[in-house]
Parts: C-alpha cells; structure tokens; sequence
C-alpha cells in the first residue's frame, strides 16, 4: 500500500527520489520520508506528515547531497500517522536506515526481545524493530550488511519488501521481498529500485522483479547481484517495460480519475484486441487454449477477489454460468482464506486483481494451489506477483491506473470476463457458432458504444449537481445489473464520502425500503433485459414513496422514463454486456458529485491503490 522509491548513480538522487515518490501518490499515503548516504559518511533522514510536497518544503534548507538514497510514503498499519512514525527508521547507532511495505506480525515479540537486550524504541512501528532487528545482529555477529538482514528477515513472520542504507557504506543500497512489491530498474551505470515501475519507467525500460525471499545488492559500479535468504545465488530475469511517460501524466484532464474514464474507449480496444477474431466468429483466450483439459474437466470455478473486483467477479458467475454451464461460487479473497475451503484437483479457482498484488488474494491463490486446484489470474500489471503465482491466467491490458478508484479496470476485467466466459463456452460446446458469433461482433462494438455512452459527460455534470448535498443513496439492479449497482454505490462511497448501498431491487421490500423518501435518491440500473417488466415494479415502488430517481435505461426507453426523475440513456447491447455501457454513467456522476463536494478524487482519504497487507 505504501510506496517504497531508492536510486544509486550519477544522477541527482534527491531529485530522483522525490520525482518517484510523486509518481507512487497513487497508491495511498499519509506521511513521507527520504534518507540520503552523504559521500562524506553521513546518513539524513528527513521526514514530513501529509503530502510529498511537505516534505519537499521540509527539505529545502537540508543537505542534500548523497551517493545512494532510499524514500518511502506511508499509509499507516502499526502507529498513527505522524513525523515520527513515517519512515525511514534509523538503527539505534544510527548507521541504518531502513523503508519497508507490508506487516511485521511477530514484531511485538521480537520488540519484547530486543528491549530485553537494551535497544530502545522512538516509533510505534514495527518497521522500527526491524531495522533494530538488523543492526543488533550485525554488531552481535561483526557481519556485514547482507549477512545481517538475511538473518534477520529469517526471523520475521509477514510481509515485507525494504531498502536498507548503511552510512558506513554509502555506494549500496540492500533489499528484500516477500508477498509486498518490489522492482529493480536497470539503467546505464544507475539502479532504481520501487514498488512498482512507475518511478523510473521515464529513466530506463529495463527491470528485474524480485520474487520472495529474495535479496538483492544493488552496488554502483557492479551488476545486480539477488541472493536467497539461504545465500544461495538467485537468477537475474530481466524483463523490458512496456510503460510509457504518457500512460502516467493526466494529458489535459484536470483529474486522473477522469482521464481514465475517457480512456475506456481505448483501453477496451486493447483488451479486446486479438481476442476476437474472423469477423467475431472465434474468440482467442490463450490461458484457455493452453489449459484446454482443465477447463474441459472443470466441475466448478471458485472466483476471489477484493472491492472493485470482487463486484467483476460477480459478473464473471453470471457470465459463466450463462454461457459455460459451470457452478461459480464467489468468494472475497479476505474471507476465501479464512473459511477452510473445500477444493481438489477438478476445481480452478480464479483470482482477479487489478494490481496482481493484493495480499489476500495472493494468500488465496497459494491456499488452492496447495489444495490441488487449477489456479487462473486475472490482472493488469505485467510482472507482479499474481500473473507469476498462478498456473495461467489473462492480462486485461488497459494501462496503468493511476486514480485510487478503479474506472478503466472495472471495465477491463468485465470484457475479460465476457470474453473468457465465450471462450470457455466454444470449447465445451455449449454455445452454438452462431451464439458465439452474435457475441463476438457484440464485443467488437462495444468500444464505440463505449464513446457514445461518454456523450452523457455534461448532462451527468448537470445532474450531479442536484445530489451533491444527499447523505444517503440507494442503487438498485437486478441480473447482470446488480453487482453494477455494488459498483456504482462503491464509487460514490469512495471518492465523495457520501454513504451508499447497494441491492439487488428485489431485496429493497426486505428492509431498505423503509429509509426511502424525498431525501433518498435511489439510482436505479434497468436495461432493457429479460427483467426490465421486474424493475419497472420496483422503480413504481420507490416513486410510491416520494423517492428521488435516477434510472440507466436502454435508449428509447419510455416506461421508466414516464417514471423516474431523471433517464440517462445508454445504447442497447446484449445483455451480457450491458454492465459495461451502464457502469460508465455511474463513474461520471460520482466523479462530479465528489469535484461538487471539492473533494480528492485521485486520492480519497484512508484509501490505498493496492492493498498489499492484510
């Protein structure tokens, strides 16, 4: 969830510091921090609550000067936020200082242990004891760094991935991985080292992802070296990004969030490319094509997932089981890992995730894989953790998602979905070639229906601005459109912190229904499906009680019309498609609602990109 950024070369390290720190704002922060090896043997932390810039502003009067450095933002697990809390974290002797990402579980019983030894405590971290952790051990053993934190990192229980400086040392930067995020960038007589690519893809396009329990020296003037924690030596793969500079400024869009969802016209053009091929008559799903006799002897999916993909996989069982005649369950990951689960050999067990490193869906994954399960990812960066856990899987390709509420990826994952659920079909039998076909063309248009839907852009941005001061709303779908309905209240939720729910509309009768009236807008999802004439019903019950609607319908719609308060209309699709062209409007006024409200919509407050502890 925090952002980890290191450099060592001839650049600028400050500069590039900073510079990698603002590109990781995304992923959620209350705090930051740098520290800096000084040639002449010094080792500066500085370290600031609040945005980067705070820290920027703290440092203008600071030495700055530094052969190798490591910076980090926080968002806070172990101690409020605060100056002293936010890493870096020095060592007692000060000849450490240490950032790390993930959760020490055992800390306190290792803090106990080391304050029985005379080490003393400023934070309430359990970073802090790590780094303690590792200076006790190399004065103890008169060993070096390396030998030092391998030792130490034995010891731990949890997750982590860290970057250790030594004064002593000022050319080297040490780090380490397990279950949290950490790349290495490979430059001309320069390493960078981060949480994810995004710091230095403008630097270099050449990287190396650690795997767990692995350790890398990163050493100017010498070539990566990556060690086990049992020193044995570790393969170096190298891997070229397909990152650019572009895919991470906002392009003229005053937001983030609002950039990428103009970008779904695009971005569904790359998710769908080669996949559907022959004029739609073939759909190409490599992972399914290469695991043919798993898919052909599965006897269920189990699908996890967490927030906005888990509302995407709700729609992958309806999916699924439309098309492919296979039981899906759903699971959220977080409880998926908890709930003794019941697998074996004939179940495949897929996991989605927009970042591929979201912690309780990688502790899922390792749970089936260990029950025997087929084990299938669905993700959006190249080279993180889920696409390697698992047996096979799909990228969605849609780019980088920088806004901390997910647009693009929701969308993306659902035309995964779609088109892995016709895939799957076609190899079973249980579409016809004409089915497959109506489907495959279906899925072709829909990026152009996508930039019709997006002409809504400034009616959304009128409406929005009758419901910025609501407290409560309600969305209500049914089929297809329910877990659209989970989404749409998710969004509102998340960025303009008005409180929101939402229901499949046959379940308001069963309580909701009592909190409507003239102050509770009910945004209500009815294509024209098979259950339009089931949602009429229940949009007549809510205008019964003087409720407020807002209603996504099939253009020419006019039952509902002659209803609702306000028709956004979007254009007719198959049904299984129409959570895509329906979920877009509710994105917009979300994002209005929230600007209305001035708040941060590419940051919303306590939120994280990617949950990479439990």
């Amino acid at each position: 969830m925090c952002g980890i950024v290191g450099y060592i070369g001839g650049g600028n390290v400050y500069d590039v510091l900073i510079k990698g720190l603002h590109r990781l704002e995304y992923r959620g922060y209350d705090s930051a921090g740098i520290a800096l090896v000084n040639p002449s043997g010094t080792l500066n932390v500085y370290k600031a609550m609040g945005k980067v810039s705070n820290l920027e502003n703290f440092c203008k009067d600071k030495n700055l000067d530094a052969l190798a450095g490591i910076a980090h933002t926080r968002w806070a697990t172990h101690g409020e936020p605060s100056d002293c809390n936010a890493h870096p974290h020095y060592s007692e002797d000060g000849n450490l200082a240490l950032v790390h990402n993930g959760t020490i579980e055992n800390y306190k019983l290792l803090k106990d242990a080391l304050t029985q030894h005379g080490c003393r405590f400023h934070s309430e971290t359990d970073t802090e004891v790590l780094v303690q952790l590792i200076e006790y051990i190399k004065v103890k053993n008169n060993c070096s760094l390396l030998d030092a934190v391998r030792e130490a990192l034995k010891q731990v229980v949890g997750a982590y991935a860290i970057a250790v400086v030594e004064k002593d040392h000022p050319n080297r930067i040490i780090a380490a991985r397990k279950s949290s995020p950490l790349v290495i960038g490979i430059g001309d007589d320069e390493m960078f080292l981060a949480s994810d690519a995004t710091p230095f893809v403008e630097y270099t396009k050449e990287c190396v992802y650690l795997k767990d329990e692995e350790v890398a020296i990163i050493e100017r003037g010498e070539p990566l070296k990556l060690v086990t924690l049992e020193n044995k030596e570790a393969k170096i793969d190298v891997t070229t990004l397909e990152l650019s500079i572009s895919q991470l400024e906002k392009g003229g869009y005053p937001h983030f969030m609002l950039k990428e969802i103009f970008e779904q016209t695009t971005t569904l053009k790359d998710c769908i490319r080669g996949r559907v091929v022959n004029g739609g008559k073939r759909i190409i799903i490599s992972g399914v094509d290469d695991n043919k006799e798993k898919f052909l002897a599965a006897k269920r999916i189990v699908i996890v997932a967490c927030g906005t993909s888990w509302h995407a996989a709700l729609l992958g069982k309806y999916l699924i089981q439309d098309m492919c005649r296979i039981p899906v369950e759903v699971e959220y990951a977080s409880e998926f890992r908890y709930s003794n689960p019941v697998l074996d050999d004939k179940d495949i067990v897929m996991a989605i995730s927009q970042s591929g490193e979201t912690a309780d869906t990688l502790a899922a994954i390792k749970i089936a894989k260990r029950m025997g399960a087929f084990v299938y990812g669905i993700s959006n960066v190249v080279g993180s953790s889920i696409p390697r856990e698992t047996d096979s899987g799909t990228y969605i390709h849609v780019g980088p998602e920088i806004g901390v509420a997910s647009t693009k990826a929701f969308t993306g994952q659902v035309m995964v979905l779609t088109m892995l659920a016709a895939a799957i079909a076609q190899l079973r039998g249980t579409m016809t070639q004409e089915q497959i076909t109506e489907i495959g063309k279906a899925i072709q248009k829909v990026p152009s229906l996508v930039e019709k839907v997006l002409r809504l852009n400034e009616k959304i941005e009128r409406l929005s601005l009758i419901y910025t001061y609501a407290h409560n709303f309600l969305y209500l779908g049914r089929g297809y459109s329910y877990p659209v309905a989970l989404e749409g209240a998710l969004k509102l939720k998340e960025i303009s912190y008005i409180h929101a729910e939402g229901y499949p509309a046959a379940e308001m009768k069963h309580g909701p229904i009592a909190l409507i009236d003239e102050e509770m807008p009910s945004v209500i999802i009815a294509p024209n499906d098979h259950l339009y004439e089931k949602i009429v019903n229940n949009v007549q019950q809510v205008k019964a009680r003087s409720g407020s609607i807002i209603a996504i319908v099939t253009e020419g719609d006019t039952t509902i019309r002659n209803i609702a308060d306000h028709v956004l209309e979007v254009p007719e699709v198959p049904e299984a498609l129409s959570p895509i062209v329906t979920s877009i409007p509710l994105q917009l006024l979300s994002y209005y609602i929230a600007i209305n409200k001035g708040k941060n919509v590419d940051m919303p407050r306590n939120l994280a990109k990617s949950v990479t502890v439990e």
